[in-house]
């Protein structure tokens, strides 16, 4: 599956994957082959950081 370009929307789509199917962040890169550092970097350059306790992204 291909995430989407725009931060917000793909913020939305992570949180939901999380959400819905993976145990935590890694699984979730893992299975979807995508770069951890690069989305981290995606979703902090519009204030979000991932919360392992909540397992999900959050402003902060």
């Amino acid at each position: 599956m291909t995430l989407p370009n725009d931060p917000l929307l793909l913020m939305s789509v992570v949180n939901t994957k999380l959400r819905d199917f993976y145990k935590d962040l890694n699984a979730l890169c893992d299975d979807l082959n995508v770069n951890k550092k690069e989305l981290e970097a995606k979703l902090a350059a519009i204030g979000y950081a991932y919360d392992e306790a909540r397992n999900q992204f959050v402003r902060g």
